[in-house]
């Protein structure tokens, strides 16, 4: 049985609060995208669990990859669930703030309640997710969302209006999770993301800002110069994803801004300044999004 789990963009991020437990009270609107990686799973006849990949290169010991904890974490439930076999290919960038692992993990957690009829609702799925990282829960639906707590409190939100596009920039720089939380201050936020979102796209920009941006680009200078460099390109917003090191921007519905934003993609690294960088153009509204 295939999924293919889906990127997500963060469209502002707020870091509001140190926790007790370790992790940070945030605020941000989840929005995913159509750039996916792809899972297979298949019975494997006994009771042994294996997990193989292939694509980009997942670093650190394969048995502690996200995929297996989420089989691990669902035969704690359903004991009698039976081995099977798991191969990732990996498309999304790894250490670049678009939660691939994440949605790995969940969407395992989805292909085996619906391969083994575990009988899990999405809501209970979204406990066990947030119990593997933050975000996890946002990927059991994958749709837009308003998250705060850890990340796991959502709040569902409609899709963008059709016509927007996304310019997707991944330049090959990782960005450690631990490294980027140790370079922002905790603040309680000037704006609400949750309001600026249900405004005009044309209207975010200098009003919806991502906390990690200011430490990571005082260490990555370059992170700084491909953000100011979309914005040349006819974005109408920019941003860093999470605590990057991709950067997105967010195309007008008029098709001038597309007619800007195409020869970008089609000539790839060649055109743009930034030559470790790989592009893509996504659009914003796709089929399974609610408008």
């Amino acid at each position: 049985m295939l999924a293919f789990p889906v990127a997500k963009i963060n469209l502002g991020l707020h870091v509001t609060a140190k926790r007790t437990d370790g992790y940070h009270e945030l605020e941000t609107v989840f929005y995913p995208i159509k750039l996916s990686d792809v899972i297979e799973i298949i019975p494997s006849g006994d009771s042994n669990t294996s997990f193989t990949s292939s694509g980009i290169d997942i670093p650190g010991d394969k048995a502690s990859n996200l995929c297996l904890k989420a089989y691990h974490l669902m035969k704690e439930k359903k004991p009698g669930l039976p081995g099977v076999k798991m191969h990732l290919h990996k498309i999304i960038p790894i250490g670049a703030g678009l939660g691939g692992g994440s949605s790995d993990a969940s969407f395992v957690l989805k292909l085996l309640n619906d391969m083994f009829d575990t009988g899990f609702q999405n809501e209970e799925l979204s406990v066990m997710a947030a119990n593997i990282g933050s975000d996890c829960a946002f990927f059991i639906q994958a749709s837009p969302a308003f998250a705060s707590g850890r990340g796991e409190i959502l709040f569902p939100l409609p899709a963008l209006p059709k016509g927007y596009h996304i310019l997707l920039v991944c330049p090959q720089i990782h960005i450690p999770t631990a490294f980027a939380y140790s370079m922002v201050s905790p603040k309680q936020p000037e704006k609400d993301l949750n309001q600026l979102y249900h405004v005009s796209p044309e209207n975010w920009k200098g009003n919806m800002v991502n906390d990690f941006e200011k430490g990571i680009f005082s260490k990555h200078n370059s992170l700084a110069r491909i953000k100011e460099d979309i914005y040349k390109l006819g974005a109408i917003y920019a941003s860093m994803s999470g605590s990057g090191s991709a950067l997105f921007g967010i195309s007008g519905r008029k098709l001038r801004c597309l007619h800007i934003f195409f020869p970008i993609v089609l000539f790839g690294k060649a055109s743009f300044s930034h030559s470790h960088s790989s592009i893509c153009l996504l659009p914003a509204f796709f089929p399974g999004l609610k408008d």
